[in-house]
């Protein structure tokens, strides 16, 4: 693997000015406890980070999703938002608290039959999602069922980056996989191995694939499609939902069900755009648990970039290949 960049002065200094605001409001939040700290979270989203003009993607994403919505609803989908990316936020420290099982459970998992089921055919399983309530939800629900690895895209700030790592790792699977050439063999290896691994495919990716997502071509990462049908992996869909506080519900739904045609590069797209549309329908369930300020769609420079690629890809004689996809858990 090859060695992380050095950092210049400038970002040395960016993430230290960072780190030194980061982490003493995850300090205290770590000591007012979950509840305390969710509640003041959704506090600090609904009246402070909803005022930020990062919150105009939301707003125009929305507008592009729902063009028959009334501001007012727009309005109430972005504060909602806005409330539950404070609380997941104020949640980090505290996501060693994340049981699905015995009294002092917080998150209720819903069709673990379908994960049985899928790892008991032997041939590995995929969980997907998008970043729905708490993501890392998910996260600590597939470490406690004893899940290998998970696909995550961490943060710049390398300081930062670890410390979540270390969150995560309390109950979420023991292996984090970075994106890239060598994240992709590792999963392709457990796969193959019949385990499971878990990654978000709700982001825009510049080497992704173009698959409708609310109407709209969107980059999307292929590598789900491209490993499910290489290897007969399951791929199963799964949402996480805010229900009070910080409780949650994790859903796991049935594998997606699909008969290839032959064609590798038709079948990936097909399927990618199949995965696109489960996690639409996720998204429609519950709107304003979504996170919407994400850059999601397809713009004229991605579709030059996509021309660009599938030229060289002519000339090189290849198809859509998993190597150049990634994913995220963060």
């Amino acid at each position: 693997m090859s060695e992380p960049k050095a950092l210049s002065a400038l970002q040395r200094l960016r993430y230290a000015a960072e780190s030194a605001v980061f982490f003493p409001f995850m300090g205290f939040f770590q000591l007012i406890g979950i509840d305390a700290a969710s509640a003041i979270g959704g506090f600090i989203g609904r009246h402070i980070f909803y005022r930020l003009p990062v919150t105009d993607t939301a707003w125009q994403n929305l507008r592009a999703a729902y063009p028959g919505m009334k501001r007012a609803e727009i309005e109430a989908i972005v504060r909602e938002m806005c409330d539950n990316l404070g609380r997941v936020t104020a949640e980090y420290p505290h996501l060693g608290k994340l049981y699905i099982d015995g009294p002092k459970r917080r998150v209720e998992l819903v069709g673990a039959e379908h994960l049985d089921a899928a790892m008991a055919a032997g041939k590995g399983m995929m969980v997907v999602s998008g970043h729905f309530a708490n993501w890392e939800t998910m996260t600590a629900a597939a470490g406690q069922r004893g899940y290998e690895g998970l696909v995550y895209r961490p943060p710049n700030n390398p300081t930062v980056a670890a410390w979540i790592s270390r969150q995560r790792g309390k109950l979420g699977p023991k292996e984090q996989i970075g994106k890239g050439v060598h994240g992709t063999r590792r999963i392709f290896s457990l796969l193959r191995h019949g385990q499971a691994v878990a990654m978000l495919v709700d982001q825009k990716t510049a080497e992704g694939v173009p698959a409708p997502f609310f109407g709209r071509d969107a980059m999307t990462t292929a590598a789900p499609a491209s490993l499910a049908l290489k290897l007969g992996a399951a791929l199963l869909p799964v949402r996480a939902e805010r229900l009070k506080g910080a409780h949650f519900r994790v859903t796991i739904h049935p594998p997606i069900a699909f008969q290839p045609s032959g064609d590798a590069e038709r079948d990936v797209l097909a399927l990618t755009a199949e995965l696109n549309r489960r996690i639409e329908e996720m998204v429609r369930a519950r709107p304003s648990q979504w996170l919407w300020i994400h850059r999601r769609w397809t713009t004229p420079r991605d579709i030059a970039k996509l021309e660009k690629k599938k030229k060289a890809q002519a000339l090189g004689g290849k198809g859509v290949g998993v190597e150049r996809e990634g994913s995220s858990l963060s």
